[in-house]
């Protein structure tokens, strides 16, 4: 389905989902609009319309608006959305209405359906798995255990009591294999080599340190972290610790904000064990031994494509705008000669590597490309980013979102038959509109927050010749931001919202760097790097500067020359003779070093003025794997971050996001029951009720998602705080 916008011409408060639908607010009305115009409407108060509305145009045969953006845009919760479509598609329009008014008794929950609601209880499922059950909505099975008719089921008691965190401090300092070593003979075996890997065994322990973490799992697993990994890698060589193992450390020191495998060390082991079903976490030695095994397969790439592939196959439409921007890692390390670039942030020209990341229309990681050398945007473009985009996206057209770095209009024209849009800002100097072409456009933000913006547009001839559409924005202080883009179909509120929305790229590098610590460099191992590579020449930067010295000395002299003319004493003949000679020798150096200018390429090998053996750069598998990983686990913390949001009316993504690091900090008590096939994770209470309520609608949630724990046959159980 083409990703192109159908509808000339929008009311002026219109929100669009996709390109697809879109939703007004008018007059106390909410308005979907599709291809045709106006398709449903119906009063802001009326739920039953609104649950209507949701399910027709949620229905996966339509394909008009993901999930998330129709919630955001109806003010709903994600969740909803899916609950609605299944209701509708099972129900009909019958199973949406509003239950009539009536007596106010337990209708619903009664005799033999309370009875199997008890059941259901008791032997582990979810409020939210009880209510499908029994067909009834899950506010009446917490309203029952509110009042008293049902009875929350028990937590598996285990066989052995729990045991609390000074037993456990005292048995790992005591135990004679090493801190928390206590699986002895399966890493006898993985010793000699006998044991692939050691499976998580989990046992009854109290007040767990940081067990919270163990509520990103659902998350994760969605992310495809354990599926795409084994289908990647297929399984490490035979050891203690698998690929599962060090996939989870790794993920879960992200998450944790233990931000490299050198901070491990300072947190304790047999408690960081037990969320990994270990008797304790990997040593550092370890950690990266494993990484090293990783990164001499080469398969980073491979890894990267698979994740990039299973993420735009989930959510099609939302490849329809990409983000593309640099980042730059510096190099501060002295043993080896790197290439420099200008890193803006630090105002310096440093050692530095270039990565050009590629975002979604939400802004989430999907891959980054690494520049060989720190080429330049357009470079980079051309060789990596819109071949992959391309194997992404399929046939449907894609609209670039860049800064002026990719101000090219050949370029532009070009990309336009392959099949690709941009959108940037115009470079160069122009000359400012008269204000009265501008007129104020309403737009919402994140928050629901209006903005008004004062946009004007006109048609734009490239220095080729090529025609593209310029969209101006009028700030208060008379300053005009001026916007290029090859899209024709979209208002000039759609581009000014999407080309402004770049803030949302730069925010995600800035979150990178302080949360995830983007730019440390897992190893300062190198690699040889291609001699080939063209390079500017050092030599004909040498020859310039002779050139402006020599120029200096030739207009000094005949400063001098001109004095002593001006002036016509009789005492200076011998020295105007004397600057005369000189002056004619300056001009005929100049005049040789620019012909020896001239002759020198512009460009060279980089193997031609270096020792092709000191031609190297940083070691890229390990470097691609750890940022990977990052990638995961920012768009797990994402996706948790989307759910708590609306629970805890969060306006800003931060906020949510903040909440989210708190609760992975929690700690817990973990309960395995290997009867009922479950794994109880308890954790402990928040700071406050509000947030205690969040987090139990958040594990509620995610226990519907039924996701057993990676390697074994336990199904993860969130317990909320009481």
């Amino acid at each position: 389905m083409a990703l192109q916008a159908r509808l000339p011409v929008f009311p002026t408060d219109i929100v669009r989902i996709s390109s697809e639908l879109a939703v007004a607010h008018q007059d106390g009305r909410v308005v979907l609009f599709n291809a045709g115009g106006p398709m449903f409407m119906f009063q802001e108060d009326d739920a039953e319309a609104r649950r209507v509305a949701v399910a027709m145009v949620s229905q996966p045969w339509m394909d008009v608006a993901p999930p998330k953006a129709l919630a955001q845009a109806l003010g709903i919760h994600r969740s909803m959305v899916f609950e609605y479509r299944d209701r509708y598609a099972e129900g009909g329009v019958r199973a949406l209405r509003t239950q009539k008014s009536g007596p106010k008794g337990p209708h619903k929950l009664e005799g033999e359906r309370l009875e199997r609601a008890q059941e259901l209880l008791a032997q582990g499922a979810s409020n939210r798995q009880t209510a499908r059950a029994l067909e009834v909505s899950e506010g009446a099975i917490r309203q029952a255990l509110k009042q008293g008719r049902l009875r929350p089921a028990k937590p598996p008691e285990p066989a052995t009591p729990l045991k609390g965190p000074r037993a456990r401090n005292e048995e790992d300092r005591t135990s004679q294999g090493g801190v928390a070593v206590k699986r002895h003979a399966e890493r006898t075996l993985a010793a000699v080599g006998k044991l692939p890997e050691a499976a998580p065994s989990f046992t009854a322990a109290e007040s767990v340190a940081k067990a919270g973490i163990m509520v990103a799992l659902p998350a994760l697993v969605a992310q495809g972290l354990y599926e795409v990994g084994s289908q990647v890698y297929g399984a490490l060589r035979n050891g203690y610790y698998g690929l599962n193992a060090v996939l989870t450390t790794l993920v879960f020191m992200a998450l944790l904000r233990i931000k490299s495998t050198e901070q491990l060390p300072s947190h304790a082991p047999g408690e960081f064990g037990l969320v990994l079903g270990l008797d304790r976490s990997p040593e550092m030695k370890t950690l990266r031994r494993k990484l090293a095994e990783m990164g001499g397969r080469e398969e980073a790439l491979t890894l990267q494509a698979a994740f990039a592939d299973r993420w735009a196959s989930e959510q099609p439409d939302l490849l329809g705008f990409l983000y593309v921007d640099g980042h730059l890692r510096p190099y501060h390390g002295r043993k080896h000669s790197l290439p420099k670039t200008h890193v803006p942030r630090r105002r310096l020209c440093m050692p530095a590597s270039t990565d050009y990341w590629v975002n979604d229309a939400f802004a989430d990681p999907l891959f980054f490309v690494t520049a060989p050398g720190n080429e330049g945007l357009l470079a980079v473009l051309e060789q990596a980013v819109l071949p992959e985009v391309r194997e992404l996206a399929g046939k449907r057209r894609v609209t670039l979102v860049m800064d002026r770095e990719c101000w090219s209009p050949t370029s532009f024209k070009k990309w336009r038959r392959k099949g690709f849009d941009v959108m940037t800002y115009r470079k160069g100097s122009y000359q400012p509109w008269p204000q009265e072409e501008f007129a104020e456009h309403d737009s919402r933000e994140a928050g629901n927050r209006s903005v008004v913006h004062k946009l004007a547009e006109r048609p734009l001839t490239l220095s080729n010749g090529f025609t593209v559409r310029e969209v101006r924005c009028l700030t208060d202080d008379g300053h005009q931001t001026s916007v290029v883009t090859t899209r024709t179909d979209l208002s000039v509120l759609a581009v000014a919202e999407r080309m402004f929305s770049r803030w949302r790229q730069e925010n995600f590098f800035r979150y990178m760097r302080h949360e995830f610590d983007l730019d440390h460099l897992p190893t300062y191992t190198v690699e040889p790097a291609d001699p080939e590579r063209m390079v500017p020449n050092p030599t004909k930067k040498e020859k310039k500067k002779d050139l402006g010295t020599l120029q200096n000395e030739l207009r000094m002299l005949k400063q001098e020359y001109g004095e002593l003319v001006l002036a016509d004493f009789a005492d200076s003949a011998t020295r105007r003779e004397e600057l005369g000679g000189l002056v004619a020798t300056a001009e005929a150096r100049l005049e040789k070093t620019r012909d020896e200018y001239k002759a020198l390429p512009t460009r060279v090998a980089l193997g031609e003025i270096r020792d092709p053996d000191t031609v190297v750069q940083l070691e890229q598998e390990r470097k691609i794997l750890v940022d990977q990983i990052k990638m995961v686990a920012y768009r797990a913390e994402t996706e948790l971050a989307n759910i708590v949001g609306p629970c805890l009316g969060y306006h800003h993504d931060d906020e949510a996001r903040s909440f989210m690091r708190q609760v992975f900090q929690l700690p817990a008590d973990i309960i395995p029951d290997r009867a009922a096939g479950t794994l109880l994770v308890r954790l402990h209470a928040m700071a406050n009720w509000r947030s205690n309520r969040a987090l139990a609608e958040l594990c509620d949630f995610l226990n519907s998602y039924e996701t057993h724990y990676p390697g074994t046959d336990l199904r993860l159980v969130l317990e909320p705080p009481a």
